[in-house]
């Protein structure tokens, strides 16, 4: 690789960003990131040179992205909210597809999820695949990779289930639970980016790890791990969703909404692929029983605290 080359990652003061980045530094990459935190701290100080998304000047947005050899996309929302929404998110990245090729970036590495579908009624799996069409019509070379649920220290869905089992005397699940979910860690998702960053062909995975777990049963692992075997109760979805509602009304956040509760009793979160991670979520959980849960973990706090840590919001 040229020293004048670099790569760019999307949110590398993020989640999965910041382990990409990690990944590309300790391999000699010259690192560039575009992010909206650019008063969040840098973990990697000046090894990582920081530019906005400038989403709205298409000139500026193209112009930080001139001369990368590779694109590491990791840009998206959970949910619709006041200020953000998968409409918005899915304008922006295709927008940021179209500056990445008219600056001549020569790979598109995009992180989607698994089972996208443009027919499909919930807007998180449908804006994904509408991406990935994108993507794919736009001429780059692409690696497209799908994972299901990411764990790791600065994650929201294990930890959070974690966080209800210390803290409530029992946990409702959607329904009986019996639906399948299959977590990757952050990291191997993060070696899997990087190389597909150095391929040539056009590939699209299923990010997956080697755990596959019911619903049911991972919130069972989870409690046993740290040490709080709590009742698992069958709720309705809309008794599930609502009760979410009002933890997440005291914790200042929205803790989990309709279209995710119906993509996990749709099993969207499964596939029938083999594995490309090798870490496993009971491993991961044993060594960090102790942390797991302790601190509630707020979408809506990282997206408007943006001059802290991401991992301590």
């Amino acid at each position: 690789m040229s020293t004048a080359e670099f790569d760019v990652v999307t949110g590398a003061f993020g989640y999965s960003g910041k382990y990409i980045t990690h990944r590309l530094l300790e391999q000699g990459h010259i690192v560039r990131t575009l992010t909206n935190s650019m008063n969040r701290p840098n973990p990697f100080g000046e090894k990582v040179q920081t530019y906005p998304y400038d989403f709205e000047n298409f000139d500026k947005l193209t112009d930080s992205l001139r001369g990368a050899a590779v694109l590491y996309n990791t840009y998206w929302v959970r949910f619709d909210y006041t200020n953000f929404s998968h409409a918005g998110a899915i304008e922006n990245s295709l927008r940021l597809f179209e500056a990445a090729k008219q600056a001549g970036v020569r790979r598109v590495v995009h992180i989607s999820i698994t089972n996208p579908s443009e027919t499909s009624s919930l807007p998180y799996f449908s804006g994904k695949a509408r991406l990935e069409r994108g993507l794919i019509e736009s001429g780059l070379p692409y690696a497209i990779l799908r994972p299901a649920v990411l764990f790791g220290k600065e994650d929201i869905l294990i930890n959070n289930i974690a966080w209800v089992l210390r803290h409530l005397p029992v946990f409702g699940v959607f329904g009986d639970g019996s639906y399948w979910i299959q977590p990757i860690y952050v990291d191997d998702l993060a070696r899997l980016a990087v190389e597909q960053g150095q391929d040539q062909s056009n590939r699209i995975i299923n990010a997956i790890g080697p755990e596959t777990f019911t619903y049911r049963e991972l919130v069972s692992t989870i409690g046993t791990i740290i040490g709080k075997n709590r009742p698992i109760i069958s709720v309705s979805p809309s008794v599930g969703y609502w009760t979410g509602w009002i933890l997440g009304k005291l914790m200042g956040d929205i803790m989990i909404t309709r279209d995710e509760i119906a993509g996990l009793m749709q099993e969207l979160l499964y596939v029938y692929s083999p594995p490309v991670g090798t870490t496993c979520l009971t491993d991961w959980a044993k060594e960090n029983a102790s942390t797991l849960g302790l601190h509630y973990a707020s979408e809506l706090r990282r997206r408007r605290q943006r001059e802290k840590a991401y991992e301590n919001i």
